[in-house]
C-alpha cells in the first residue's frame, strides 16, 4: 500500500479528498522504529505528532521513584503526541515502542497550515481527542474506584470484546506492562491471576487466557464480588 493508501485508512483523515491526502504525503515522515525505543520524553518540546501504522506504542509517566504508570497503549491507526499541535507545549509523558513499529510523523508547523485550509481535518482531530479523553476518564475511574481484581477483570472483559473473542483471548502486552497499566506491581498481579484460576474464573497459559465464568468476572469488575 502506498502512502496515500495508508493515510486514507487513518480515522483522523477520514473523508479527506485525494488531493488533500496527497498534500499530507508531502509533509509526513515515514519511519520504522525498533522495539523498546523512546519516541519522545516527558518535557521534550513537541515538534509534531505521530500515528502508529503498525506495531504499538505505550504512553507512560514516571514517578519520582522511577515507577512506571502506563496511561495508554496506542494501537495501529491511532495518533499520539497530538496535544503538541494545539498547545505548542512540551510532551506531557513518555512514548516508547513495545514492539517493532512503523510510525508516521507529522511536523506541527506544516500540519497547522494544512488545518487552516481544511476545517474538516480539525473536526476529525477534535473527535479523536474526545474519544481519547473518554478512555482516559474511564481509566482514571477504574484506577481510583476499583480494587486491582476489579481492574484486571474489567481489562480482560474489554480485551475479549475488542478482539471479538467470546472466551479465548491473548494478552496484547506483557504481564509486567499490564501491572503498570493497572497501577500495581507484577507480584500482586500474579497472585490475582492465581486466585482467579483457583476460583475457576479463568484458565491461564502464559498470555493465553480462557474466560470460564464471564458473569463472575463482570461481578468483580462492577465491585459486586471480591476474590
Amino acid at each position: 500500500m502506498d502512502l496515500i493508501g495508508h493515510i486514507s485508512t487513518i480515522p483522523l483523515f477520514a473523508g479527506l479528498p485525494k488531493d488533500q491526502l496527497a498534500t499530507l504525503t508531502g509533509i509526513v515522515v515515514d519511519q520504522v522504529v525498533g522495539r523498546g525505543r523512546i519516541i519522545f520524553s516527558e518535557g521534550e518540546e513537541g515538534a509534531g505528532f505521530y500515528v502508529v501504522i503498525s506495531g504499538r506504542v505505550k504512553i507512560y509517566k514516571l514517578s519520582l521513584e522511577g515507577k512506571e504508570q502506563i496511561l495508554h497503549i496506542i494501537e495501529p491507526k491511532e495518533p499520539f503526541g497530538e496535544i503538541a499541535v494545539f498547545t505548542n507545549k512540551c510532551f506531557p509523558a513518555y512514548a516508547e515502542t513495545i514492539e517493532k513499529s512503523r510510525i508516521f510523523f507529522f511536523p506541527m508547523a506544516d500540519f497547522i497550515n494544512l488545518i487552516k485550509n481544511n476545517p474538516s481535518l480539525a473536526m476529525n482531530m477534535l473527535a479523536v481527542l474526545s474519544q481519547r479523553l473518554r478512555k482516559f476518564t474511564l481509566m482514571i475511574d477504574s484506577l481510583s474506584l476499583k480494587e486491582v481484581p476489579g481492574r484486571l477483570s474489567a481489562y480482560l472483559l474489554y480485551l475479549s470484546g475488542r478482539k471479538n473473542k467470546i472466551n479465548d483471548l491473548e494478552l496484547d502486552i506483557t504481564k509486567g506492562q499490564l501491572a503498570s497499566f493497572l497501577g500495581t506491581i507484577p507480584e500482586t498481579l500474579s497472585r490475582i491471576f492465581a486466585k482467579m484460576v483457583k476460583q475457576d474464573l479463568i484458565q491461564s497459559d502464559g498470555r493465553h487466557i480462557t474466560i470460564k465464568d464471564r458473569q463472575g468476572l463482570e461481578e468483580l469488575a462492577e465491585g459486586g464480588k471480591r476474590l
